[in-house]
């Protein structure tokens, strides 16, 4: 199980994302435990109330715990690695929150501490947490007979296309799929043996090279967006330095972008446009049939939870009924009939929470399959989507090297990227 963890001020904002229902498709307050509110918002205001009254900043530690996107995980699971995570930590007995959130035929969990000990109005120390969060989560695979990733054997067989959370969130902002932006510079970085072939290749895929504010390699895609070289290779900018050289011969980023705006921007905006067009109406069905589906999964949720509610109450009821009162209950207590009766009802009642358990995660876990079903064609949509935007970007690179006189270094081995647009169907003048 993937274990992230931070120590993080924010309460609002960190309530308002485990309440987001944008995003995910459903939200599942699991527990609210430690405070005096049982709403997740007036938990986050409690956590921060009471770090007023201390010098601590970050007075919370939150938490995501991500599955292997395979594995059927029950909540006894989660729970259990919660209470390892405490006990590894320091947290136990600190309050907390946790919530379940579904997304894209995925289930995970948040889990978010408060790290003010009321006791003593100090913040429980939290030293290495990131190490041990790994060991746990390794404990946590082989524990469960789940495939463990690669990086977790080794940092080296990590998936280079891994982004940071701050990598991520730029590219989401910029529009594009963070792994295919990484993978694209990485793969144009491993063709490349001069600065000259590393910018034709990026330009292919929609990316311009040139000179960051601090005289480092970074690309910039047709929007204007900056990503820095040497993180998009995983290496450092030494290291990309003594392969392209001295970056002072590149133009700045105001210049590359002021280049796009004249040369490529006109000419892609309408093909762009209509290709984004395009994918949205390739997309549309599967929309409406994901929002169908989690309309659909939410009522079934909703009509198994009654169900297993009027059960559970009923039952409840017929326990009680055995405990006979007055003088009866009193024969009962002395004839041990009572203490009989009651071991009879805490074990049904411990069989009726595990079947009860057992029932909605079955159903869980089937409409996750529907889903993960469903997101497959989701993902195979976007890709050939993207492929088309792809071929764009390298129409408009092959027709600036046309118009500028140069040549495809590819047309030696039987590349067709300099036929005229006319011979193609594609006008982009």
């Amino acid at each position: 199980m993937i274990l992230k963890g931070s120590q993080r001020s924010g309460g609002k904002q960190l309530g308002l994302h485990l309440l987001k229902t944008e995003e995910n498709e459903h939200v599942e307050i699991h527990e609210v435990s430690g405070f005096i509110s049982d709403t997740v918002m007036g938990a986050m205001n409690e956590a921060y109330a009471l770090a007023r009254g201390t010098k601590c900043s970050q007075y919370l530690f939150s938490l995501s715990l991500s599955p292997p996107a395979s594995e059927s995980v029950r909540v006894e699971t989660f729970e259990k690695a919660l209470a390892d995570i405490e006990e590894r930590l320091g947290l136990t007995g600190q309050p907390r929150v946790v919530v379940f959130h579904e997304k894209e035929g995925r289930r995970h969990c948040h889990a978010v501490w408060s790290r003010i000990d009321a006791q003593t109005m100090t913040a429980r120390e939290l030293p290495f947490f990131k190490n041990k969060l790994n060991e746990i989560g390794k404990q946590l695979y082989l524990e469960n007979g789940w495939a463990m990733p690669k990086g977790f054997e080794s940092p080296k067989l990590r998936d280079p296309r891994n982004f940071s959370l701050d990598e991520w969130q730029q590219a989401k902002r910029a529009g594009i799929d963070p792994r295919e932006l990484k993978s694209a510079v990485q793969d144009c970085w491993k063709r490349a043996d001069s600065v000259s072939a590393f910018a034709s290749a990026l330009e292919e895929r929609g990316l311009f090279l040139a000179r960051g504010d601090r005289r480092g390699f970074v690309a910039i895609t047709i929007d204007g967006d900056v990503f820095a070289i040497s993180r998009m290779i995983d290496g450092k900018a030494k290291d990309v330095a003594a392969r392209l050289g001295d970056p002072a011969r590149l133009p700045s980023v105001d210049d590359a972008r002021a280049r796009i705006a004249i040369e490529i921007a006109p000419r892609l905006s309408r093909y762009i446009a209509e290709a984004k067009r395009i994918a949205r109406v390739n997309m549309e069905p599967l929309i409406a049939k994901r929002e169908a589906l989690k309309v659909q999964h939410q009522a079934e949720r909703q009509a198994t939870d009654r169900k297993i509610a009027n059960r559970w109450n009923d039952e409840q009821r017929a326990r009680a009924a055995r405990i006979r009162k007055g003088i009866a209950g009193a024969w009962d207590f002395l004839t041990g009939k009572y203490f009989r009766t009651r071991k009879q009802n805490e074990m049904e009642t411990k069989f009726a929470r595990e079947r009860d358990s057992y029932e909605r995660h079955a159903l869980i876990l089937e409409q996750l399959k529907d889903r993960q079903a469903l997101q497959d064609l989701i993902g195979e949509n976007r890709r050939k989507e993207a492929e088309r935007i792809l071929t764009l970007y390298r129409d408009a690179a092959t027709y600036r090297r046309m118009q500028t006189g140069e040549r495809d270094k590819d047309r030696g081995r039987g590349s067709v990227a300099l036929r005229p647009k006319r011979d193609r169907g594609l006008d982009l003048g």
